[in-house]
């Protein structure tokens, strides 16, 4: 069987308002280890606590275990209360009989309007059977230690030994890491000395490395707020989408704009008519008697002169003619968006995805619905931030996880509940009364909300 890599925690450290924060996956709190079972996990609380850095950071993650160099904008999330900011992440890699818990931490240091990874740390415990070792770093790169490649020298050791022009290959990918500022162990030229095959010890590393980093390119999806913007917008469709062809299979945003049609290749319009076909197949029971179409308004050149469509995407009802996608609501493009990637996250344990405010627009109802039927059928991972408290009732403690006002402990899960508790109402009650381990709303007083705004409106004058 191929590898299946499941997050298990993710730890964050001075990253826009999180001064120190953890999030704990379902399995991971249940201490089990295992990936036949779905793992959802909401993460509620008050605006401005912390439920959107979770989703960021772990966008950023995937760019860095994917090698990509890092984007400027990262200065802005790092606290303004120091440079430097850590994520620490958890995983569980499935290999047959052996299972790896890993553990990717890395350090970065901002300068001006520059990060850079000034340390990257990999560790790992083997279950194997009935035995498991301890858990031990086997890489440890250190951007300001220019004596050694990476530490312990007993791995480097047997990476040299399997071919000693591993060593000076080393040496040349860990200057382009630095100079292109992305991960070294992820990053292209040693990563691919990394994934070799070898004989020695270093082979289950090796596997580790190339697991994390095939997850991190195939099967987590990270969907944030700018998303949802361009829809909100009335701009832009971007159909989140994984297809698997020859193996290899494509992954990424199916743009489609909202305002016109598009003209597209011919390799372009068989992929997006794919997507639909697999859309097709579960929209029409979350929004009964509904379709989404790929209109085809004839041949056109694209702008590069190759043999192009002119289509749009189109809404199909019964006994209705089509409509252009736009003139949808919201919340039905919202779901189109995510319907793909969702339905992969159904059907594959490998897949992890994560969505800010998944709330948007959708019917609470419909929400709660999709959350149960994921949470009881599906085999994927799916972490969601959201304002309805739908959710609440139809998830178990276990997959709930709340912001708190504390910025030195951000995630909390609520105790004290039972099994035949409401966790809206315990939350509801825990916002007004008080009783869970941290702060978890920052009141609020009304009259002077209204006060305020009833100053506001005599004073500021347009003149």
């Amino acid at each position: 069987m191929e590898n299946v890599v499941r997050l298990a925690s993710l730890k964050i450290s001075n990253i826009k308002n999180v001064k120190s924060g953890q999030i704990i996956m379902p399995n991971m709190y249940r201490k089990m280890l295992s990936y036949k079972n779905a793992e959802v996990l909401g993460i509620y609380g008050q605006n401005g606590s912390g439920k959107t850095a979770v989703i960021d950071v772990l966008y950023y993650l995937q760019k860095i275990m994917t090698g990509s160099t890092l984007e400027e904008e990262l200065a802005d999330y790092i606290g303004a209360n120091g440079t430097r900011a850590e994520i620490a992440a958890d995983f569980s890699i499935f290999t047959g009989a052996v299972i790896y818990e890993t553990g990717y931490k890395v350090i970065l240091q901002r300068t001006g309007r520059e990060v850079q990874i000034i340390q990257e740390t990999l560790s790992c415990a083997v279950n194997n059977g009935d035995s498991r070792s301890n858990k031990t770093v086997f890489m440890d790169y250190q951007r300001a230690d220019k004596e050694n490649i990476f530490t312990p020298q007993k791995r480097l050791d047997e990476i040299i030994t399997s071919n000693a022009e591993n060593k000076t290959d080393l040496i040349v990918a860990r200057k382009i890491a630095e100079k292109e500022n992305c991960s070294y162990i992820f990053g292209e030229g040693s990563r691919d000395i990394f994934c070799k095959k070898y004989e020695n010890h270093f082979k289950q590393y090796s596997a580790v490395i190339k697991s994390l980093f095939l997850f991190a390119l195939r099967d987590l999806f990270v969907i944030r707020n700018t998303h949802s913007g361009v829809i909100s917008a009335n701009f832009l469709l971007p159909m989140a989408f994984k297809i698997e062809k020859n193996k290899i299979g494509m992954k990424g945003d199916f743009a489609i704009p909202l305002t016109e049609p598009v003209i597209l290749s011919e390799e372009r319009k068989n992929l997006l008519d794919v997507i639909v076909q697999q859309i097709n197949m579960v929209l029409f029971t979350i929004i009964p008697g509904m379709r989404i179409d790929v209109m085809n308004y004839g041949g056109q050149l694209t702008d590069s002169g190759e043999q192009g469509y002119r289509v749009e995407l189109v809404s199909v009802r019964e006994n209705m003619p089509p409509i252009p996608i736009r003139m949808e609501s919201e919340g039905i493009i919202k779901i189109i968006s995510i319907l793909n990637i969702l339905i992969q996250a159904f059907g594959n344990p490998s897949i992890c995805l994560a969505i800010d405010e998944l709330d948007a627009g959708i019917f609470e109802y419909m929400l709660g619905e999709i959350l149960d039927i994921f949470n009881k059928s599906a085999k994927g991972q799916l972490i969601f931030t959201s304002h309805n408290l739908r959710p609440l009732e139809m998830l178990d403690k276990e997959n709930i996880m709340f912001s708190t006002t504390n910025p030195d402990r951000r995630y909390i899960r609520m105790k004290n509940v039972k099994a035949t508790n409401n966790l809206r109402d315990t939350y509801l009650r825990g916002i007004t009364l008080g009783g869970q381990d941290e702060v978890i709303y920052e009141e609020t007083d009304s009259m002077k909300i209204a006060r305020a705004f009833r100053k506001a409106g005599r004073t500021i004058q347009y003149e």
